[in-house]
């Protein structure tokens, strides 16, 4: 069986050798089916790297080489919650910053926190450019790790809100963009949708990266393949790691109780993330923190970038989702799960999702 990405392919050279034209927006996978999503006009292709051409590849080298640059002065700021918990906030402020500029708000992807790579990159080329950028640890995540007694999860929307708040009281008249990566991805474009009458003025551009919109069919997918259940393993391992021995341990739930510890996430988050966060069960949990159903409330111009061979989140409800005309998909047909690492040449350098956002974040 073709793979999403070789599929993609073959549809473009069919496209190609046919001369039938696919529409802007559209990609033509083999089997003959369009995908909407790509190309973007205006938006430069995504060519991969020499040698990776594979989501997998994509999404493991870009972990192993996160390409992390100094960002030096950064002032951490503790951000209470509406329910008294803790998060931060990492504040990178360039010296020809000035009331009124633009302000960007960086939220990472699950056991991740301000120090992945994704992030610290972006933030250092945002810095550059004079915008000053907010990375945001989650309950229970990087500098937050010990200060928060519950964790946050893939409806935490409120948790943005509150950040907004502080960006909005530390920046007076700054426009504010926001970029989620993976699983804050989701809680972005939840908090969007489910707040869309009462958004602030000053919210300008939303960007989502391999967000997953639909937590049933994510978990689903991982579930179905070899390749995905070692994700399975390596992010359920990593959240073990971040609520054992901390201010996030409770003896009294299920996960407490269990002989084998979880292999796969959807059995964490029935014995941990679900009960603690107030949940009837884990299938609860994934039906009201999905954002697939809001994702059509949505006012605030958006861009959502995801590729079709990402091995940890699938497309398909992106690709199906009733998107309003000011929510753009950008689907590239190669990519990975935050990777996409590109060919020299095409930008600056090889971190193709990095220009990207800039572009959109600030456009």
């Amino acid at each position: 069986m073709q793979n999403t990405s070789s599929q993609a392919a073959a549809g473009d050279q069919s496209s190609r050798m046919t001369g039938t034209p696919t529409p802007a927006g559209t990609a033509k996978r083999s089997d003959g089916e369009v995908v909407r999503g790509w190309p973007i006009p205006g938006v430069p292709d995504f060519i991969p790297a020499r040698g990776l051409f594979g989501g997998n590849l994509q999404t493991v080298v870009a972990s192993l080489f996160p390409g992390k640059v100094p960002l030096p002065g950064t002032v951490p700021r503790h951000l209470r919650l509406p329910d008294d918990d803790r998060a931060v906030l990492h504040d990178d402020m360039p010296g020809s910053w000035q009331r009124g500029d633009h302000v960007v708000l960086l939220l990472h992807g699950l056991s991740g926190s301000h120090q992945s790579g994704y992030m610290v990159r972006l933030a250092a080329r945002l810095f550059a450019m004079g915008v000053r950028v907010f990375r945001m640890d989650h309950r229970g995540c990087g500098a937050a790790a010990q200060l928060a007694r519950s964790p946050y999860h893939a409806g935490r929307t409120e948790d943005i809100a509150a950040a907004v708040s502080m960006l909005e009281r530390l920046c007076p008249g700054s426009p504010i963009s926001i970029a989620g990566f993976s699983l804050s991805g989701n809680i972005l474009l939840k908090y969007l949708g489910d707040n869309a009458e009462n958004l602030p003025f000053c919210l300008y551009r939303a960007v989502a990266v391999c967000p997953p919109v639909d937590l049933h069919q994510c978990t689903a997918r991982l579930a179905a393949t070899a390749a995905g259940q070692r994700y399975d393993w390596y992010f359920t391992r990593r959240l073990m790691s971040q609520i054992v021995q901390t201010t996030l341990w409770r003896d009294e739930l299920p996960l407490a109780q269990v002989k084998r510890l979880p292999r796969r996430m959807y059995e964490f988050d029935d014995l941990y993330t679900a009960p603690v966060a107030g949940f009837a069960s884990v299938d609860d949990y994934y039906t009201q923190t999905s954002s697939l159903p809001v994702l059509g409330r949505i006012r605030v111009h958006t861009t959502i970038l995801a590729s079709q061979d990402d091995p940890v989140v699938c497309p398909q409800p992106l690709i199906d989702a009733a998107l309003p005309p000011n929510v753009t998909l950008c689907l590239t047909p190669h990519g990975g799960h935050l990777g996409f690492i590109g060919r020299a040449g095409l930008d600056p350098d090889r971190r193709w999702m990095d220009w990207r956002l800039t572009e959109w974040l600030l456009e």
